[in-house]
């Protein structure tokens, strides 16, 4: 029996990293350093966003051997679903840290990124 694939592990990975982003931001962070609403909600945005993508690459990374088309598309959307997380969300948290708006510049991008995930998930089950 070999252990998970290193997508499954990076979708864990990337939700350990959501929860623990976002119990910070919403205990230490907003107490200490973001005392701006659109800050703080960007911060929000950033964790739960990441979190949800998280969940849905941990999905597109289990195996499936009934499915000949999944084998390609799924991994294809788990990977475009983490890095599209990562992108949007890390462009939020740096903006929500720093204040400074040009940062947030690659959440759209993330976004579409996140967008051709899941179309990709769809068309790979």
């Amino acid at each position: 029996m070999t252990g998970p694939s290193p997508l499954l592990r990076a979708a864990a990975v990337n939700g350990a990293a959501a929860v623990a982003l976002g119990a910070f931001g919403a205990h230490g962070m907003k107490a200490r350093l973001i005392n701006e609403p659109a800050r703080s909600a960007a911060w929000a945005t950033a964790s739960s966003y990441q979190l949800g993508h998280a969940l849905a690459a941990a999905v597109a990374a289990l195996p499936d051997a009934s499915a000949a088309g999944r084998r390609l598309l799924a991994p294809r959307a788990s990977m475009a679903l983490t890095a599209g997380s990562l992108l949007f969300s890390g462009s939020l948290y740096a903006y929500a840290a720093s204040g400074v708006r040009g940062v947030a510049a690659g959440a759209p991008v993330g976004g579409a990124i996140m967008v051709a995930g899941w179309l990709a998930l769809a068309a790979g089950v």
